[in-house]
């Protein structure tokens, strides 16, 4: 993972360049996977190639663990931080509403501790997801996302991811 992304951030400079706009989003995402609940604070970049396809790259840190018990035993989860990349369509429904199409891959890292033992695992992913974009002014919005994760590895659950944001064009 660490590789795509130095790779797409080669690519993803000379692409700004010729971006129609650049947009960030500053947010909350909340993430649910087989009854555990996390949260995260989340961070978008992204450039919009045409006015219907773009791409952006996101980082989120952990901000909210779960407790949860499986079969009798009681364990913590945390999400610690992810990445992600994605191809992004837009389809502006009026001048102040886009909605949002994106697919993307990522990787995310949790800590879990269990019988008073701490370890950490990560997982890739292939994410997928809708949402919307309300425009307040020309810079200034607020984004609404839901992403479906479907981790790689056998052991992570799947997760539904809602995340709500702040998103400013640059």
């Amino acid at each position: 993972m660490s590789a795509a992304l130095a790779a797409l951030s080669v690519v993803a400079v000379p692409a700004l360049s010729h971006a129609q706009e650049v947009y960030g989003t500053l947010g909350y995402a909340g993430s649910r996977a087989e009854g555990a609940d996390t949260g995260a604070v989340q961070g978008r970049l992204g450039a919009k190639l045409t006015p219907h396809f773009g791409v952006e790259g996101e980082l989120s840190g952990g901000v909210k663990d779960d407790n949860i018990d499986t079969n009798g035993v009681r364990s913590k989860i945390e999400q610690t931080h992810q990445a992600a990349v994605y191809g992004v369509g837009f389809l502006p429904v009026t001048p102040n509403i886009d909605l949002i199409g994106r697919v993307g891959y990522g990787n995310t890292q949790f800590k879990q501790q269990l019988a008073g033992v701490e370890g950490k695992f990560d997982a890739d992913s292939v994410n997928y997801g809708v949402g919307a974009q309300y425009k307040v002014d020309d810079k200034n919005g607020v984004r609404v996302d839901y992403t479906r994760q479907q981790f790689r590895d056998n052991d992570a659950a799947d997760a539904n991811v809602v995340s709500v944001g702040y998103a400013r064009k640059f």
